[in-house]
Parts: structure tokens; C-alpha cells; sequence
């Protein structure tokens, strides 16, 4: 008797059966979205009396400290997992002093959202003085051996212990470290639990890469910065070097670990979602936004389908959590679909 033939008659395999339609394509997909997968940055912008459109990101405003509070009761409407805050102050100055003012936009906005969804919505808060400083750097400045102007790395976590406290007190559930200065988790961590604030997570920026694709989000804080980051966050040559960053913020005892930007860097989700023990979150940056957004205003692009689309690539790659401008309205299409 001859052995079966290795070759398979092209007639019995078709793929394409399991795309016939949409029931079937929703019941065989590997990933789904979900609402509560998604957290919503915003901004706050203090000495105004109306939300002001933020021109290079259409649809998103920066907002009074009353409009971000019917902001994130529609979050909580949606079903949306968590919103992230960013302050913008009035007044800035070297050190940030705004940041860690009880007083301060980021930590009165923080108490008012708290107040108004409890423990309805995750509510996160940005840990970075570059909304704060007059310099726009995320850290305190000082002058380096050759004379040139320095972030002082072990200063500036002195500056964020200040913030981690100032926003856990203000009633912040997770903060989000975003400043990428060295052993950042590990100090503030131990700032918290000292404090009797061990409930409070962090959030670690482990892998933020150095962008063009800032831009909008400069425009949106009324960042002070000239010039660049280079020397703090990563270059986007290199993958390798975030395994590294994400093992060191893990050890530190951060509770969740992020990539940023999401989209040009899916390779470094896939590969922290294959070693991370916690979780991972991912942002889709303002420029990310702005890109789509642009696109789909001139009718090159379908807009929803590009949305969705994109928000699913990042998902796809290993991020259990999406910070992104489109968490809305993801949030309506997924109900609408589900209707």
C-alpha cells in the first residue's frame, strides 16, 4: 500500500469560508476591543471659562475644570476603562512649582473628577513637569561638566516624589510616569508606601520614544520646549534597549508598563506583551491622531474604518490597555455594532 499523498486538494482547504459574512467574521476573530480596554487623555487648562479647541487636533479641547467633569461622566456613560489627565497652568517657572501645588490645575482638576465618578473610572494622572516648567524639559535643569544645560536626573526625582504625592493626595489612581529619568518607579514608589499610599499605582512610560509626532500635544499644553528630548527619552533606532527599560521599571515595582508612540512601534508592544508580568498599555500620540484625522477631512481615508483599524493593530500587538484620542468615539461605533 503506498503512503498517503502530502499533497491537499485546494478544493477542501478554503480559508475563505471562515470570512463569509459578518456573524461569521465576528465569531472567528482573535481579538476583539472593548470599551474598557481604552483610557482618554485630556487636558485642563487653567484661566479659562470655556473649552478652547486645540487647532492640530480636531475635536479635542482643553478643557475647565466643569467641562472635564462632564468629560469623564461621559466616560464612565461609555463604558470607557480610564481617563488620563494633563494640566496646563497659567504660570510657569524652572521647577514646576504649579505640579505639585494642592492648589495647582492638575491636582484641583483631579479632586473634582474624583468627587464626580468615584471609583466609576480610573482616573490617571500625568507625572512630568514639562507642563509646568518655563523651560518645557521634563525635569529640573542644571549645568553639566562641559557647561552645557543638563536634565539633573536624581533632582528631578525629588520633584516627582512631590507630584506623586500631591496627585495621590488630590485623589489620582494611577500615576503615569512619563518623565523617562533613571530609577523614577523604584523612588516614587517608595515615596508612596512610606506615605501609607500603597493603593495608588503607577503607570511607567518604560519605552517613550523621542517623536516628530509630538507636535499637537506641544500645541495642547502650551509646552515652552525648544529643541528636543533626545538625551532622556529613546531613539527610535533601538528595540532592544526598551526590554531593558521595561525589565528595570518592573523591578522597580511599576504596576503597568507602556510603549508611546503605539503606532510606529508595535514591534516593542508584541515584544513587551511576550515579557511583561504586568500589564501593558500603549498610547496613540496626538500626531498619530492628527495623521488620521487630516486624512479623513480631505477624503483620502475612511475615517472610521481607519480608526477602528488602527486602534486594532495596537491591540493586536499585545496592549491589554489603548490610551487614545479616539476612546469615544471607538467606544459609540463598538456599542452601535453590538446594538
Amino acid at each position: 500500500m503506498s503512503a498517503p499523498s502530502a499533497e491537499v486538494d485546494p478544493i477542501l482547504v478554503r480559508p475563505r469560508r471562515l470570512r463569509v459574512s459578518v456573524p461569521m467574521r465576528r465569531l472567528v476573530a482573535e481579538h476583539r476591543l472593548h470599551p474598557a480596554d481604552l483610557v482618554l487623555p485630556a487636558f485642563v487648562r487653567e484661566g479659562i471659562d470655556a473649552p478652547v479647541e486645540i487647532s492640530s487636533m480636531p475635536g479635542v479641547q482643553q478643557h475647565t475644570v466643569d467641562s472635564l467633569v462632564e468629560l469623564a461622566r461621559e466616560c464612565v456613560a461609555a463604558g470607557i476603562g480610564g481617563i488620563m489627565l494633563f494640566g496646563v497652568p497659567e504660570h510657569k517657572d524652572a521647577r514646576g512649582s504649579g505640579a505639585d501645588d494642592p492648589e495647582g490645575i492638575l491636582n484641583v482638576a483631579t479632586r473634582a473628577v474624583v468627587d464626580a465618578v468615584g471609583d466609576s473610572l480610573v482616573v490617571m494622572t500625568d507625572l512630568c513637569l514639562d507642563e509646568f516648567t518655563d523651560h518645557g524639559h521634563c525635569g529640573v535643569l542644571a549645568q553639566g561638566p562641559d557647561g552645557s544645560v543638563v536634565v539633573d536626573n536624581d533632582a528631578t526625582l525629588e520633584r516627582y516624589a512631590d507630584m506623586a504625592l500631591a496627585q495621590a493626595r488630590a485623589g489620582s489612581h494611577v500615576l503615569g510616569m512619563s518623565g523617562m529619568m533613571d530609577g523614577q518607579v523604584g523612588f516614587v514608589r517608595g515615596v508612596l508606601d512610606r506615605e501609607g499610599l500603597t493603593s495608588v499605582s503607577i503607570l511607567a512610560y518604560s519605552a517613550k520614544y523621542t517623536s516628530a509626532l509630538y507636535g499637537p500635544f506641544r500645541e495642547a499644553v502650551q509646552s515652552s520646549l525648544t529643541g528636543d528630548r533626545a538625551t532622556y527619552q529613546q531613539d527610535p533606532a533601538n528595540a532592544t534597549e526598551s526590554v531593558r527599560e521595561l525589565e528595570l521599571d518592573i523591578a522597580e515595582g511599576a504596576d503597568i508598563v507602556m510603549v508611546k508612540p503605539a503606532g510606529p512601534h508595535l514591534d516593542v508592544i508584541a515584544a513587551a506583551a511576550a515579557m511583561s508580568p504586568v500589564p501593558v498599555a500603549a498610547y496613540q500620540i496626538s500626531g498619530e491622531y492628527s495623521q488620521l484625522v487630516a486624512a479623513a477631512e480631505r477624503g483620502w481615508i475612511e475615517r472610521e474604518r481607519s480608526v477602528m483599524e488602527s486602534v486594532m493593530h495596537i491591540r493586536r500587538a499585545g496592549a491589554g490597555i489603548v490610551l487614545t484620542y479616539f476612546a469615544l468615539e471607538v467606544a459609540d461605533v463598538l456599542r452601535r455594532d453590538l446594538a
